[in-house]
C-alpha cells in the first residue's frame, strides 16, 4: 500500500546524553517555570512540543523520551528535520556534556542542595532565540500572566497548529499592543530572517559578544539580550546580571554581603545552570509557602 501523501515526513534520532539528566524533572521544570508553558502532554514519560524549525521556519512536532542515558527524538514536519533534532537537543540542553556538573555542587553546598532537590534537571529554554526575543518584547512592562495571554492569542490567531508565527508573518502583523511592541516585534522578525537570532551561531561565540549582537535589535535592552542568549540559545555558562529575583535568591541563600559575580566563579562552566537552579528553588519555596514571586519579566 502506498504511503499517505498527506502525512508529513518523519525522523527518529537517538542522542547520547552525557552527564546527569532526567527528562521528567526537566519537563516538570518547563511546565511550571518557563513563560511559554507546555501544552497538554500525551504520555507521562515523554515530552511533546510543537515549534518552528529555525533553519527554514517550518512547523515541527517532536516527542522526546528517555532511555537511560539516551534521548530518542521523534520528529514530524516538512522542514529540515535533522536540523530540528539539533534544535530540540539545544532547547532541552541535552547537547551539553554535563559530566562535570556534579563538581559544581561539590564546590558549592547551596548548589548541591538544588541538585539534590532537582535531580537531573537540565534547563529547558525557549524553542529558539527568535521566540525568546518575541517573548522579551511581549513581556516588557507588563506582568508575565498578561504577556502569556498575549502570546497565546498570537499563536492561536496567526500560528500554525500550536507553533509560534513565522518571522515572515510576525513582521506583517498590526496587533493591538501597548507602546511600541508592534515595532519591536517587527524588528525581531527581521533579525530572525537575517540570521542574527540563529541559535547555533549565538551559542558558538563569546557570550558577551552574543549579548551585544542581540542588543542591536530595536527594543531589546540588556535584560532582554541576556534572556535571548541564556534561554533562547540556551548557553550554559552565562551569569545573568539583570535578574532581580535571582539577586534576591542569592541574598537569601548566601547573605546580602555576597556578590553574584564572586559566587559564580565556582559555578563555571555552568553559570547559567546554577542560576536556573537557584531561580527554580525560589519558585519551589514560593509555591510551598504561597508567596508570589511573579514579576513583570521572566
Amino acid at each position: 500500500m502506498a504511503a499517505d501523501a498527506t502525512m508529513p515526513p518523519a525522523l527518529v534520532v537517538d542522542r547520547e546524553v552525557l552527564g546527569p539528566w532526567s527528562l521528567r524533572t526537566s519537563r516538570d521544570f518547563w511546565e511550571g517555570f518557563a513563560p511559554a508553558a507546555l501544552s497538554a502532554q500525551h504520555a507521562p514519560e515523554a515530552l511533546h512540543t510543537v515549534f518552528l524549525g529555525e533553519r527554514d521556519w517550518h512547523r515541527v512536532e517532536s516527542v522526546v523520551v528517555q532511555d537511560g542515558g539516551s534521548a530518542r527524538i521523534s520528529l514530524t514536519g516538512h522542514g529540515d528535520l535533522a536540523a530540528a533534532a539539533d534544535q530540540v537537543s539545544r532547547f532541552l540542553s541535552i547537547d551539553i556534556d554535563a559530566r562535570e556538573w556534579p563538581d559544581v555542587g561539590r564546590r558549592d553546598p547551596v548548589i548541591a542542595i538544588a541538585q539534590e532537590r532537582l535531580p537531573g534537571l537540565r534547563p529547558c529554554g525557549f524553542h529558539s532565540p527568535y521566540e525568546a526575543a518575541a517573548w522579551a518584547v511581549l513581556s516588557q512592562r507588563i506582568r508575565i500572566r498578561q504577556a502569556a495571554v498575549l502570546r497565546s492569542e498570537i499563536v492561536s490567531r496567526y500560528g500554525e497548529d500550536g507553533a509560534f508565527p513565522t518571522p515572515t508573518t510576525l513582521r506583517t502583523l498590526d496587533l493591538e499592543l501597548p507602546g511600541r511592541k508592534n515595532e519591536y516585534l517587527a524588528a525581531v522578525a527581521e533579525a530572525a530572517l537575517d540570521g542574527i537570532l540563529d541559535g547555533a551561531a549565538l551559542r558558538s561565540i563569546d557570550a558577551a559578544d552574543a549579548i551585544e549582537r542581540v542588543q542591536q535589535i530595536k527594543g531589546l535592552g540588556p535584560f532582554a539580550a541576556e534572556l535571548v542568549v541564556i534561554r533562547g540559545a540556551n548557553a550554559p555558562d552565562v551569569m545573568p546580571t539583570a535578574e532581580r529575583r535571582l539577586d534576591a535568591e542569592i541574598a537569601h541563600q548566601y547573605g546580602s554581603d555576597r556578590s553574584a559575580a564572586s559566587l559564580s566563579e565556582v559555578w563555571r562552566p555552568f553559570r547559567s545552570w546554577a542560576a536556573v537552579h537557584l531561580r527554580a528553588m525560589r519558585e519551589i519555596r514560593a509555591r510551598d509557602t504561597g508567596e508570589s514571586t511573579m514579576g513583570s519579566m521572566s
